[in-house]
């Protein structure tokens, strides 16, 4: 019986799929948008590449991975009633890793994160009728805990519905939670809520930017308009992956819900810059939380512009209010579980933001070989470049 595992595409989801292939046996079955076989395998490829060379990726690609070409928003993921109920009858648990973090829409925060998980949902009932069901795992966000400040929150205290929500992707995702709640009463469910996901702490290479975009910026100017000792609580993929992975696994996870954190452990803004200054031999910047307001009030009024300097205030808009709450996220549950602390963002940032920066920004995909490369048996030599990579 397999795992279904969404998002397997996308960043965190990909972690957790290399995790789960390179930890366990059983297959996956995966969704995949795209228009054909080859498309998918692509598409799986861009993802996988960052953690495995190309023969073992096309040795789990025809043993391990079952591809569903479908959607998750559409009903029964588009798929033929035969692939579905070939699916559900296949499927013994799923990781539900796929959501829209699009936070300035509404409408695709409604269609992806709560159309998705509703149909994750119903394929985990009609699974579980079929023949059981062992496990939903579903992927949701601290950022459920709503407007806070100045707080260490605790798992069972984080959602408060009479609570303002920061964005539309905030509000989706605590009712996504909500849905597992009601609708699953009676299946094992394990809920995971990652802080600021940014960066691998084992190497540079990522094909995330849009927070290491943000902190490039930061990290450049003279003056910041934060309190240096506001805390930033920023966990590592890997460690986020190697939690999901391994609690969804487990025969009992001694909680429900999970803070993917940092914690009280989380540094501060004086600790970050000084690291990232002292590995560029430069100074650090001044702060002057005075500057707040107006900052804030700044990349309003230029996050409506076209062209480059109204795309990076638009993207300081959306994560501004995540950086300014100096608030953490108890992480005391899952590191008695792994029994050890994330790296802290200290120790990897400066990898990170250079190769952010020699790469401008984009990951350097390297496309499928050609059939004559299977052919004439050059996979050993790609296996002896990737390793060079």
């Amino acid at each position: 019986m397999a795992i279904f595992l969404t998002g397997t595409t996308g960043y965190i989801g990909a972690h957790v799929a290399s995790n789960l292939l390179a930890q366990g046996a059983e297959p996956l079955n995966v969704l995949v948008r795209a228009r054909d076989r080859e498309e998918a395998r692509l598409r799986l490829w861009h993802a996988l590449q960052l953690h495995m060379d190309f023969p073992r990726f096309d040795d789990h690609f025809h043993s391990r991975l079952q591809v569903f070409r479908g959607d998750l928003t559409s009903q029964r993921f588009g798929l033929a009633e035969d692939e579905y109920r070939q699916l559900a009858r296949s499927t013994n648990s799923a990781i539900h890793c796929a959501a829209s973090l699009n936070r300035k829409s509404e409408k695709t925060c409604l269609n992806v994160n709560l159309r998705g998980t509703l149909e994750v949902i119903q394929l985990a009932l009609r699974a579980r009728a079929d023949h059981g069901f062992g496990r939903f795992s579903h992927v949701s966000t601290v950022a459920v805990a709503g407007h806070r400040a100045n707080e260490v929150v605790e798992e069972d205290r984080a959602i408060d519905w009479n609570r303002s929500d920061y964005d539309p992707y905030a509000r989706t995702k605590k009712f996504c939670e909500h849905m597992v709640h009601e609708l699953l009463p009676d299946v094992p469910k394990t809920i995971f809520r990652p802080s600021i996901v940014l960066g691998d702490s084992r190497r540079p290479e990522t094909n995330q930017f849009e927070m290491v975009r943000a902190f490039v910026f930061l990290a450049g100017l003279p003056v910041l308009p934060f309190r240096p000792t506001d805390r930033v609580d920023i966990v590592p993929v890997d460690y986020v992956a190697d939690a999901i992975a391994r609690l969804h696994r487990a025969e009992n996870p001694a909680h429900e819900v999970y803070h993917l954190s940092s914690g009280v452990d989380s540094e501060t803004f004086a600790q970050l810059t000084d690291r990232l200054a002292k590995a560029q031999g430069k100074r650090g910047p001044i702060y002057a939380p005075s500057l707040e307001g107006p900052s804030a009030k700044a990349i309003n009024a230029l996050s409506g512009r076209a062209g480059k300097i109204g795309g990076l205030a638009m993207l300081l808009k959306v994560f501004l209010p995540y950086l300014v709450w100096n608030t953490v996220f108890d992480n005391r549950r899952v590191v008695a579980e792994m029994g050890a602390k994330p790296a802290p963002f200290s120790h990897y940032c400066y990898p990170l933001l250079r190769f952010s920066r020699e790469n401008n920004f984009s990951y350097p995909y390297r496309e499928l070989p050609t059939d004559r490369e299977h052919r004439t048996g050059n996979l050993e030599t790609l296996a002896e470049q990737d390793s060079r990579r």
